[in-house]
């Protein structure tokens, strides 16, 4: 039962923004869900078609609205944009939804300064930057997906791997969600053990191959949202199962971290980016980076992550 009334609003109803829509109609997280987008019939169907999942699901209120209705939000999960077509990389997307963000933001950031907002957009790095620094808002009350989603991945690939449970294992991806990030696998654990000395122990893998294997897996990951959108033509079900997943850990409070993308400044080497890492988030949002004791090997491979990114800031001139 839903023990607070708590409204989430849903910017954008692509593929994207519908599923998170849905996926929060089966939770029983919040008691009202707002759709908005500018294609306005497109909003009223899936409100429309959400509505008649009320009988079956947890009771709550679906409506789609404009910017304005936005007022009271608790949350604001954004998801419109251009999808990303294949072949097309998450960066190509940038000046596009970019120029999206910075004509709806500032204006959605005054209906509602107060609620949290959650940036999913792609590219969801440089869209959390820029809704940071066109809006006004505090760094606290916008977090970015990051890499959460990547993260989700490589764990399911290494339970694969391992013939274990997704839930024995911890892993994190670090850097951009995108193509300048790393693994960090000597802090990859199953059920306690490093995750090599569980392979060895268990599968009585030999470290050649099982280098190899990390290194595949980890190629995987990255290949893993270009393989989806080349076979059904978008990524939808598990971003919004990881969008979902981050609004129970706001709501819940209970201290929870989750891989994400925030604005870094000293924190792993990177200056004035967002960035996915570490984070512990609450009911207030965004409360603190958590730094990873990384390996030498593996700090000089985000050191590289960071200055690919920051590359992409200089190119695009974010930081005017």
């Amino acid at each position: 039962m839903v023990q607070k009334k708590r409204k989430i609003s849903v910017l954008g109803t692509g593929n994207v923004g519908a599923t998170i829509a849905y996926t929060l109609m089966l939770s029983d997280i919040c008691s009202e869900i707002l759709l908005v987008d500018i294609n306005k019939e497109k909003a009223e169907g899936e409100a429309l078609d959400l509505t008649q999942c009320r009988a079956s699901v947890p009771s709550k209120t679906i409506r789609c609205g404009e910017y304005e209705d936005v007022a009271g939000s608790d949350v604001v999960i954004v998801t419109f944009g251009v999808g990303r077509k294949p072949g097309q990389t998450r960066l190509d997307l940038a000046k596009i939804n970019l120029g999206i963000l910075k004509s709806v933001m500032p204006n959605v950031a005054k209906i509602a300064p107060d609620a949290l907002y959650i940036i999913v957009s792609n590219p969801v790095d440089l869209m959390t930057y820029e809704t940071i620094k066109c809006t006004g808002l505090s760094v606290n009350q916008v977090i970015g997906t990051g890499t959460l989603l990547d993260s989700n991945r490589l764990s399911e690939a290494i339970a694969n791997y391992c013939g274990v449970s997704v839930s024995n294992v911890n892993s994190f991806v670090l850097g951009e969600h995108g193509d300048a990030c790393m693994a960090p696998y000597s802090l990859a654990t199953i059920c306690g053990y490093p995750v090599k000395e569980y392979c060895k122990k268990f599968l009585n893998a030999k470290e050649e191959e099982l280098d190899q294997n990390l290194a595949d897996i980890y190629a995987g990951m990255v290949a893993a949202g270009s393989k989806v959108i080349k076979a059904k033509g978008a990524t939808f079900y598990a971003i919004a199962a990881s969008t979902v997943q981050l609004v129970k850990a706001l709501f819940s409070d209970d201290k929870t971290i989750l891989p994400l993308s925030t604005l870094l400044n000293g924190e792993y080497g990177a200056k004035d980016m967002c960035f996915g890492v570490p984070c512990m988030v609450g009911a207030g949002g965004f409360e603190r980076v958590v730094e990873l004791p990384l390996s030498q090997e593996e700090s000089k491979a985000m050191a590289e992550c960071i200055a690919k990114f920051d590359a992409t800031y200089e190119a695009l001139e974010l930081r005017k």
